[in-house]
């Protein structure tokens, strides 16, 4: 379960942002909706253990994320949160294999091909497993980033308006992808869009003023 506990921020010389509280049951599906100035960006910082909220608490997985020392946030984050993108963030320099065993290794965990293989197949891209990503196309290597976010089985999937940028067909595949993904790893997701298109995939709803 997640959950945002009378949270709010300020950033200086600004007017306090402040955040109804939600709470996400696991497995649940949640789209995060807000316009330029709304707090969006600082809601999905404050959920992704990137910045700690002048006061109120975030809790997933029963943990106080917050409370946790740096070093054990940055280890939390990798294990139990997964952020997917608009556009790629991969290392050019290493395999497409290499950047989701990383991603195991930045979380403290071990290495696991097998579980690298099965998510890269889940996506079917596992044909692509030894290919660096400036090979791939951009549909590939969306697909890449949302098996890198969810290679260690997150509690929490989020994705930060992962559809904008795409035409129609491409932005429904996506998507698709997206609900699969939650699905099959018993992740809660929560998609940060002003995109109106993907509404209608959605029951639940976060919406910022």
């Amino acid at each position: 379960m997640i959950e945002l506990k009378s949270v709010a921020h300020t950033y200086s010389g600004t007017q306090a942002i402040k955040f109804r509280d939600w709470k996400i049951n696991n497995g649940e599906q949640w789209l995060l909706l807000g316009g330029s100035g709304s707090g969006k960006t600082t809601l999905l910082h404050i959920l992704t253990g990137i910045l700690k909220p002048e006061i109120g608490k975030v809790f997933i997985e029963d943990t106080s994320i917050y409370e946790l020392t740096s070093r054990k946030l940055d280890q939390f984050r990798g294990r139990h949160i997964g952020i997917i993108f608009q556009r790629p963030h991969l290392i050019k320099s290493l395999t497409i294999a290499e950047n989701l065993i990383l991603a195991q290794t930045f979380a403290g965990l071990k290495t696991d091909q097998e579980r690298v293989t099965e998510v890269l197949a889940s996506l079917d891209i596992d044909h692509k497993m030894h290919a660096y990503p400036a090979t791939l196309s951009q549909g590939q290597l969306q697909r890449v980033s949302i098996a890198r976010a969810v290679v260690n089985r997150p509690a929490l999937l989020i994705a930060d308006e992962p559809t904008s940028s795409l035409d129609d067909k491409n932005a429904f595949a996506v998507l698709d992808l997206l609900l699969q993904q939650s699905g099959l790893n018993q992740a809660t997701l929560v998609v940060a869009t002003h995109d109106k298109r993907v509404k209608d995939a959605f029951t639940n709803t976060y919406e910022l003023i």
